[in-house]
């Protein structure tokens, strides 16, 4: 009998260790690093065209100011009574207005230039581009034509 207990017990605790064991470790799939292919085209230059645009300078505030304080002094000295904080008000504001708008047309704007460069791609499709000015591009060029730049080649 001590022999079947000693066996039971051993089985038991063979059954119950066995249900401890884990298993071996398996490390989940990595993900991986895919790169896009960039198409990239051929063509020729086919037109240039130089762009200019001017922008307009923000005012700073300052004529504004000067404007409606200048503004507000001259509608002072008009009216009487209630009339003359209704001509403050309205001087101020009047002559905010008039600064501003001088100060505006007293900066001169800034001017940008740029090509707009039209590519006859080998596929006979045209693309257009945005280039600089001090570029070494001239009509008829071969380019490569790749994430949205020109490349001459």
């Amino acid at each position: 009998m001590r022999l079947t207990t000693t066996v039971l017990t051993a089985t038991l605790l063979a059954t119950g260790l066995s249900a401890c064991v884990v298993a071996p470790y398996q490390q989940a799939p990595q993900p991986v690093a895919v790169q896009q292919v960039q198409r990239v085209d051929t063509g020729r230059v086919a037109q240039m065209e130089l762009i200019r645009t001017q922008e307009r300078p923000q005012p700073t505030g300052g004529g504004a100011l000067i404007g409606g304080i200048l503004g507000a002094v001259i509608g002072h000295q008009i009216g009487g009574g209630v009339g003359k904080g209704a001509a403050t008000v309205l001087g101020g504001v009047g002559g905010a207005v008039a600064g501003n708008a001088i100060e505006g047309s007293q900066q001169p704007g800034q001017v940008h230039e740029s090509y707009r460069v039209s590519v006859q791609g080998d596929d006979g499709s045209y693309r257009y581009f945005s280039v600089p000015p001090q570029t070494d591009l001239r009509v008829g060029d071969r380019v490569r034509m790749g994430n949205g730049q020109l490349f001459r080649y």
